[in-house]
C-alpha cells in the first residue's frame, strides 16, 4: 500500500475527517484510487456506506477519475457452474482473479457485455443487469423472446453506444414447412427498456457463430464456416456477407480497440490486427518474445479492451506442470506509417487451479 494511502487511512479515523460534511468527505474519497476502496470500507460504517453509494461513482465520473475493472466469467469443470471473478491486485502487486460471492451462478451458454459501470447477462430465458459498483444484480423485465412462439437460439450480444443488440435465430413453421429468421432485440440501457423486435425472414446463414465484434457501428459475426459469416448494420437495418479478408482468419476471442480488431493467433504465435479502413490484417510489433515464451502452447484465449489504447489478454497455459490461466495487459500504439506496436505492461498467473475454463471477459468503468 502506498505511503499516501497510509496517510489517508490515518486521517480518516481522526476526529477531523469524521466531522467533515458528507459532501466534502464524498469529494475526498472520490479522488482515492478505486483499488483502495475495499480497505477503506473497513475504517468505519460511514465509509462503508459511502463506498456503496451511487453518489460516489457519479462524482468520480464528474471528476473524470473513472477506472477500468476487469471481470472474467469462469466455468468450473466439475460442477459446470459459471461465476463472475474480478481481477484484483494484491499487496504484492500481482494480479489475481477473485470470485464475486454476491453474484449468482450464470449459464455458460449466456452472452455477456458491459455498458459503463454495468455488466449485462443474457441467459437462455432471462436477462440480468449487474451493478459493478455494488456487485448487486437486478432482472431486466419484459424480455421480448418470452412472448415469442419459439425462443431465440445461438444468441450473441454486442454494444453500440448505450444500446445492447441481442441477435439470434428463431424457427417458425408455415404452409411450406420450417423456415428460419434472424431476430434482433435491442435493449436501451439508459431507460432499461426493450425496443420493438427486428426480424429478417428466410435467413439461415450464420446460425452458429464463433464470435462477434463491433467496428464502425456495425456488428461482425464470425461463423464456424466461412460462408456463414455476416455483418449487420443497425442504422440501415442491413445484412451483408462478411468480406473475404476479415473472414480469412479465425478471430475467436478477439476484441476491438479504437475500431481495430485484435486477436491472438496461437497457430502463428502472433497478435494480429484488422483495420477496417485499410481492409487488411497486420501483426502487432514488439511482442515476439512474450508470445514465444508465454502463449506458444495456449488455446482459447480471450481479449478485452481495458482502457485507452489498452487491452487485456486472458489465456490458459501449462505452468510448473499445472493448468493455469494468465492475464497479460498490453498497451497499444499506432506509429507513423500505420504500424501497430504493443508494449507488455504486466503478465500474471491469475488462476492457479486447473479446474476452470474461461467463458468470457468484460471490462467496466467505475
Amino acid at each position: 500500500m502506498s505511503e499516501l494511502m497510509d496517510k489517508f487511512l490515518e486521517l480518516s479515523v481522526s476526529p477531523l475527517i469524521q466531522s467533515l460534511p458528507d459532501d466534502v468527505t464524498l469529494d475526498i474519497v472520490a479522488r482515492v484510487p478505486r483499488s483502495h476502496y475495499p480497505t477503506l470500507s473497513l475504517v468505519s460504517k460511514k465509509f462503508r456506506n459511502l463506498i456503496a453509494s451511487s453518489k460516489l461513482y457519479k462524482r468520480r465520473s464528474q471528476l473524470g477519475i473513472t477506472q477500468h475493472r476487469l471481470y472474467a466469467i469462469l466455468r468450473n469443470r466439475n460442477t459446470n457452474d459459471c461465476r463472475f471473478y474480478i481481477l484484483h491486485r494484491k499487496l504484492n502487486s500481482r494480479n489475481r482473479l477473485v470470485v464475486v460471492p454476491s453474484l449468482p451462478p450464470m449459464s455458460y451458454r449466456g452472452s455477456f457485455v458491459s455498458v459503463g459501470s454495468k455488466a449485462y447477462v443474457f441467459n437462455d430465458v432471462d436477462a440480468l443487469c449487474i451493478d459493478c459498483t455494488s456487485h448487486t444484480v437486478q432482472p431486466i423485465s419484459d424480455m421480448p423472446q418470452r412472448f415469442a412462439a419459439s425462443p431465440m437460439c445461438s444468441k450473441l450480444a454486442n454494444v453500440i453506444g448505450e444500446k445492447v443488440y441481442l441477435i439470434g435465430d428463431s424457427a417458425f413453421t408455415w404452409e411450406r414447412g420450417m423456415s428460419w429468421r434472424k431476430t434482433v432485440m435491442v435493449l436501451d440501457t439508459v431507460t432499461q427498456t426493450w425496443e420493438p423486435v427486428i426480424k429478417k425472414e428466410n435467413m439461415r446463414v450464420g446460425a452458429l457463430w464463433s464470435d462477434a465484434v463491433v467496428m464502425e457501428d456495425k456488428i461482425y459475426m464470425k461463423g464456424f464456416r466461412n460462408n456463414c459469416s455476416i455483418v449487420y448494420g443497425p442504422e440501415e437495418n442491413k445484412w451483408d456477407l462478411m468480406g473475404e479478408v476479415l473472414n480469412s482468419k479465425d478471430w475467436e476471442g478477439g476484441c476491438v480497440v479504437d475500431d481495430v480488431l485484435y486477436f491472438l493467433d496461437c497457430s502463428g504465435k502472433a497478435l494480429r490486427a484488422f483495420d477496417p479502413k485499410q481492409t487488411r490484417w497486420s501483426v502487432v510489433n514488439g511482442l515476439d518474445e512474450f508470445l514465444a515464451v508465454e502463449t506458444a502452447q495456449s488455446k482459447w484465449p480471450n481479449a478485452v479492451k481495458c482502457g485507452e489504447k489498452k487491452m487485456a489478454l486472458f489465456f490458459p497455459k501449462k505452468h510448473d506442470g499445472k493448468e493455469v490461466i494468465c492475464c497479460a495487459q498490453i498497451a497499444l500504439e499506432r506509429r507513423q506509417g500505420g504500424e501497430i506496436w504493443g508494449k507488455l505492461e504486466s503478465c500474471d498467473v491469475v488462476v492457479e487451479d486447473g479446474l476452470f475454463d474461461m467463458v468470457k471477459c468484460v471490462a467496466v468503468t467505475v
